[in-house]
């Protein structure tokens, strides 16, 4: 495998919160925020930045609604981001089976 075709990678999944909240995202209905922070053992603002990094490229949708007083927000993938966590899954394993012919 030429090193040009490793650099492929999307930066935007291949961030290690942003690629734990899609990991987790493509195997669940929903999340919510608190169980996503939980997870993935983030602070409320660093995984609010890559929650909104992700919303604003459509791989995820964000619904914020309030049960009493307290904010409740969900966290659903979206068909755009289901291709492209698998089009990062397929680089992955493209890059190790290259590996492992070498």
């Amino acid at each position: 495998m030429k090193p040009d075709q490793i650099l492929h990678l999307d930066p935007l999944v291949h961030a290690p919160i942003r690629l734990g909240i899609l990991s987790i995202l493509i195997t669940v209905e929903h999340a919510q925020f608190t169980f996503l922070k939980e997870s993935i053992g983030t602070t409320d603002g660093n995984l609010s930045t890559h929650l909104s990094k992700l919303e604003e490229a459509g791989l995820i949708r964000i619904e914020k609604t309030f049960i009493g007083k307290k904010p409740h927000t969900l966290c659903a993938i979206t068909d755009k981001g289901r291709k492209a966590f698998q089009s990062y899954i397929e680089q992955l394993d493209r890059i190790v089976k290259a590996q492992k012919i070498q």
